[in-house]
């Protein structure tokens, strides 16, 4: 494991803080789907070609052959199945391999707020809230489409909301990092409710050319009404009991791409300017980290494992799921205690474990006790356990 490079401790509601509630939740799905057996028919096309193209390399040792694909291989590997994406022709064309996402004019609004009004839309109609309560927007994401104007003050904007708005990054752990930030934020008294939006185009970074990785991602977007529970307009959100957040430097899943790309006319098809990770290394070292984390925060509130009626996890790969949830509760857990949206969404980075909240809490009663924890690249990881008002 790398050097631990920053940590937060555990923020709550003791004492004279304000106590802070989940009020809503909302959730974009793109129209459009694919299918791991059409992502695997592309990449063997792909890949077929390219043998052809260089098969006297490959005969004389200068060049790799590559492997074909399988759906078996992919499920094995994730546990993925299908994925919602914002363009299927792109990707599934052999020549092209990327979303074909045409840029819009400065005057229209951006792909990412057009899919956070969406989301957010939906989680102020549940919170029993108008664009006019929020006093802060904070778009937390993996990949935003342009470092300026921020994205959070385009949708700010957009929907007519006063206050402050900026953007934030902590890769897969994005959304958990920004709750914390909207909860501090309506503790310290500088926002009475905040809007946390999570709009994640992940099939824009991904390299569908590479066999190891061209199934992990998909896109989608979730939204989160954050408020101080005295004025909160819903009596059955959920309560924030505590949020922790952990980063470990790491190498391990890195993304190159940037503002001095430019300073290498080849920059931008060099393989490290997309997402590349290893993906053992990954495994090995974030579910412990993970299952430590949730562990800990559980401890420091004294609720024991058995209290914890469900786990939202961050949606990258099954078997990673099942093993942190196997170490976090001593035992095997059912579906209902760690739902996975993982086989028809993919992987949604920072959105994952959103979207398994928003899609998964409605059988709670008052009191039931729940943790959304997401992890990713950095190392990041953030826990927030929640309460059931």
């Amino acid at each position: 494991m790398h050097s631990e490079s920053a940590r937060r401790e555990d923020h709550h509601g003791k004492g004279n803080m304000k106590q802070v509630v989940i009020s809503g939740t909302g959730l974009y799905t793109p129209d459009k789907s694919i299918s791991t057996e059409e992502l695997v028919g592309v990449y063997n096309q792909y890949a077929n070609a390219f043998n052809d193209r260089n098969a006297q390399q490959i005969q004389e040792g200068t060049v790799l052959a590559l492997e074909e694909s399988t759906v078996e291989f992919v499920e094995k590997a994730s546990g993925i199945k299908a994925r919602y994406v914002l363009d299927r022709e792109g990707i599934l064309d052999p020549n092209v391999m990327h979303p074909l996402l045409p840029e819009r004019a400065n005057e229209e609004d951006s792909i990412q707020c057009e899919l956070s009004i969406v989301a957010a839309t939906e989680a102020l109609e549940q919170a029993n809230r108008a664009a006019s309560d929020v006093d802060a927007v904070i778009v937390a994401c993996s990949n935003m489409q342009r470092p300026y104007p921020a994205m959070a003050v385009e949708v700010q904007h957009a929907l007519g909301i006063e206050g402050f708005a900026y953007d934030m990054n902590v890769a897969c752990s994005s959304a958990t990092f920004g709750l914390q930030a909207a909860a501090d934020s309506i503790r310290s008294g500088s926002a009475r409710c905040v809007m946390v939006v999570n709009p994640e185009i992940c099939s824009g970074h991904l390299e569908f050319r590479d066999r190891d990785c061209h199934f992990i991602f998909g896109d989608a977007c979730t939204a989160l009404i954050v408020e101080a529970k005295e004025s909160c307009q819903r009596d059955n959100g959920f309560e924030i009991l505590g949020t922790k957040l952990s980063t470990h430097y790491s190498n391990n899943i890195r993304n190159n791409f940037g503002f001095l790309n430019r300073c290498d006319p080849t920059g931008i098809d060099k393989r490290d300017k997309l997402f590349t990770q290893n993906g053992r290394k990954v495994f090995k070292e974030v579910v412990p980290l993970v299952s430590r984390l949730i562990t800990e925060h559980l401890a420091t509130h004294s609720i024991p494992a058995d209290r914890v009626k469900r786990l939202w996890l961050h949606q990258a790969n099954l078997s990673m799921n099942q093993l942190i949830s196997r170490k976090v509760l001593g035992r095997e857990a059912s579906k209902e205690e760690a739902p996975v949206i993982l086989d028809r969404y993919a992987n949604t980075s920072s959105a994952g474990s959103i979207i398994a909240f928003h899609l998964h809490n409605e059988d709670f009663r008052e009191g039931e006790v729940g943790v959304i924890c997401s992890f990713g690249a950095g190392y990041s990881a953030g826990s927030l356990i929640l309460q059931k008002l």
